[in-house]
């Protein structure tokens, strides 16, 4: 048993004689930061294209794979109700994209929010057209942001309409 304990002594001071400097782990916060925006990346694109495979949307030009990494996507069925958000959204307004399923897009509105721009907005939807506009929308915490939409109606193979798809950033 002696030679265990000159064993440990001898690596001890070893180690102690080392003329390393020891940093605290900093790093590791990016790297899980980098970890869960990968996993949130690849699950967005996963439930986007099963989305799309289910309702058997027909071709578009949209580059979801580019689009998740620069905006945020928003999905709604035809009764405008939010059937998908990317994990992003929350660093652009603070809400999960759990937090808005099944809601309206209105609930980013609120008193600052233009309503001719709204109207526009609506009016486009009714005539199933794409639109492009900025509005000021609410974050989670109740800070008024800009932010600039890109919606088009998504049509399936058979030329019926079966969803919204919006592409968001703060302007």
């Amino acid at each position: 048993m002696s030679n265990f304990r000159q064993y440990e002594e001898a690596i001890a001071l070893y180690h102690n004689s080392l003329s390393i400097k020891t940093v605290p782990v900093y790093s590791w916060d990016f790297h899980n930061d980098f970890v869960c925006a990968i996993k949130n990346f690849f699950a967005d694109l996963n439930k986007l294209n099963a989305i799309a495979l289910q309702n058997k949307w027909a071709q578009n030009n949209w580059d979801l794979k580019n689009s998740l990494k620069e905006q945020v996507i928003v999905v709604t069925d035809v009764k405008l109700k939010i059937v998908f958000a990317s994990h992003n959204m929350e660093t652009m307004n603070g809400y999960t994209a759990e937090e808005v399923l099944g809601k309206s897009p209105k609930m980013f509105q609120g008193e600052a929010t233009n309503q001719i721009t709204s109207n526009e907005i609506r009016k486009a939807i009714l005539h199933q057209q794409p639109f492009e506009k900025t509005v000021m929308n609410y974050k989670k915490n109740g800070e008024v942001y800009v932010c600039l939409i890109k919606g088009f109606p998504v049509f399936n193979s058979k030329g019926e309409l079966r969803h919204y798809i919006a592409f968001e950033k703060a302007a």
